[in-house]
């Protein structure tokens, strides 16, 4: 399974199948899900925590340290498969209109290379 060959509708139902065999169902509610995605993405920091930016190619290239940090990115990203199957929402339309807000917000003519509002 790989990105490009999957699509979320079957993330979503891996993660959908996930959830009921084990009868999780009762305790997958938005708030339990949302504090779940913040809970989990505290982890995915903690492995960058006091890393200076010139030391990040270092402890990327430690396999052990990458591979804890793939397995917290995977729960960020399962809680949120998980929030969006339990909310009913389409991710890849709600992504592509907030992509669509933000280019609004942030023109590439004026936040080429930065990301801070220019003065005017």
């Amino acid at each position: 399974m790989t990105d490009d060959c999957t699509t979320v509708a079957k993330l979503r139902g891996l993660v959908a199948e996930f959830v009921a065999a084990r009868q999780w169902e009762c305790y997958h509610d938005p708030k339990n899900l949302s504090m779940s995605i913040a809970i989990e993405a505290a982890e995915l920091m903690e492995h960058f925590q006091w890393v200076r930016s010139e030391e990040l190619d270092q402890v990327l290239q430690d396999g052990d340290r990458r591979a804890q940090i793939v397995d917290e990115l995977a729960d960020v990203a399962c809680y949120v498969i998980a929030l969006t199957n339990v909310l009913g929402v389409d991710l890849s339309s709600a992504l592509a209109e907030k992509v669509r807000k933000n280019a609004l917000k942030y023109p590439a003519e004026k936040f080429q290379g930065r990301y801070f509002k220019p003065a005017d």
